[in-house]
């Protein structure tokens, strides 16, 4: 099986200014249009406009109102655009780290191998279509830090392989055998890629992954109940299957399989439930798990996160379902649906550039959706020092104190004192 990762405890954000605006109903006004540059299609941007009155009850409106500000979002977009070109796109940690092995390059993530752990890299690449579309400022950071958050508040659930965090974009975690199944748990019948509940649904598709559907149901309609429908992993997709397939096949024995949807269905609902709290719903999401040498079963890989999970507005929700619009939503869909409108993302070899205003507006819903949900502000890192050698740097200080940790546990109690002993296994060299 492949190998896993991921988190331990971060300091908690400081909390964001809770000044407020005056309010109106509903709590967004609606998602207006974007002109992009020349030849680029139109995509939907947050608006700003609050309006004021009755919220939808159970939704609070001032923390979003804060966030939503005209001041802090054109704080952000001013920092967004001069970093369009200082993305982390590439790292190279195994040239500037010693001890570290090998690396494995993901979609998103770096991965290096240094022995007893793993160095997870979020970078800020954005990928879709199995390919890469663009760099997005930020990204990484947003993704690292917005998993941190739930990691930390999600313990009491399932408990996790973070061993540290040393840097923004930068997880060191334990190695575990991931299960090669993603626990995909929906609470509404949306998407509109060929997994997607809705795509299926609307095809005809009553029993989806072991879930029986019944007839009647709409688009974006929420369910009774909160569904798993798992995937494996084939060649280059993701393939829906049913707990029984993955008992046959020996993905995973009953007892793994049951405990992993128990623990992935009570983290939805968790999620579902903090993120009402901060005016949105979160519609859909995956999870990952692995199994650590003592036989426990660990969350790794991100959670919760816009790119691992489909998030709407809740305040203005239910009036849109009835109307038949689509909800407000807060996710990469447009950038996935400029590619395909201004060419062939599947079959072009060379892409187009990403228009800047839309790598700009991404990079901004990333960091709404964790200011929102974290109710902090997100730090912008300072540009003083290169991405790759600060990076560099603080995994260097990092796997040196993880070290010194192990040698001390080898050596026992009564040597712990001895730091030259362990200076000695380290580097070889007496102090």
């Amino acid at each position: 099986m492949a190998q896993c990762v991921r988190t331990s405890l971060n300091p908690l954000p400081s909390p964001l200014n809770s000044a407020k605006t005056p309010t109106q109903n509903p709590l967004f006004s609606s998602i207006s249009s974007f002109e992009a540059k020349p030849n680029a299609s139109k995509y939907p941007k947050i608006s700003l406009s609050v309006m004021s009155s009755q919220g939808q009850p159970g939704v609070p409106t001032a923390s979003l109102d804060a966030l939503l500000n005209s001041g802090r979002k054109e704080e952000v977009f001013a920092t967004i655009k001069g970093s369009l070109h200082n993305c982390l796109s590439e790292t190279n940690l195994q040239l500037t780290v010693p001890g570290l092995k090998s690396k494995t390059r993901g979609k998103v993530r770096d991965i290096y191998d240094s022995g007893d752990c793993l160095v997870l890299v979020t970078t800020d690449r954005q990928s879709a279509f199995d390919r890469i579309l663009a760099s997005i400022p930020f990204k990484g950071q947003v993704l690292n830090e917005t998993s941190l958050w739930w990691f930390n508040r999600t313990q009491d659930i399932v408990p996790n392989a973070v061993l540290s965090v040393p840097d923004k974009n930068v997880t060191i975690a334990k190695k575990c055998s991931v299960f090669p199944v993603e626990f995909v748990v929906r609470g509404f019948v949306t998407g509109s890629t060929e997994t997607s509940l809705w795509t299926v649904y609307n095809s005809g598709v009553r029993n989806y992954c072991g879930n029986v559907l019944p007839n009647g149901l709409v688009k974006n309609q929420k369910l009774t109940a909160n569904i798993l429908t798992p995937t494996t992993k084939a060649e280059d997709h993701d393939v829906p299957v049913t707990p029984d397939e993955i008992i046959e096949r020996g993905l995973m024995t009953r007892a793994e399989f049951d405990e992993a949807r128990e623990k992935a269905l009570s983290l939805f609902e968790f999620g579902q439930r903090v993120a009402l709290e901060h005016g949105l719903i979160l519609v859909d999401t995956k999870y990952e798990f692995g199994k650590s040498s003592d036989g426990s079963i660990l969350l790794i890989d991100e959670v919760h996160t816009p790119d691992s999970s489909r998030y709407w507005i809740a305040n203005s929700y239910e009036e849109r379902f009835q109307n038949g619009l689509e909800p407000e939503n807060v996710d990469k869909e447009f950038l996935r649906l400029w590619f395909r409108e201004n060419c062939n993302p599947y079959e072009d070899k060379v892409l187009p550039d990403a228009p800047e205003e839309l790598v700009c507006e991404l990079a901004w819903r990333y960091i709404f959706l964790y200011e929102t949900i974290t109710k902090s502000r997100f730090e912008m890192p300072s540009m003083e020092e290169p991405i790759h050698d600060r990076i560099s740097r603080n995994v260097s200080s990092a796997l040196s104190s993880l070290q010194l940790a192990a040698c001390a546990d080898e050596l026992g109690a009564e040597d712990k004192l001895d730091c030259s002993v362990c200076s000695i296994v380290m580097h070889g060299t007496l102090v």
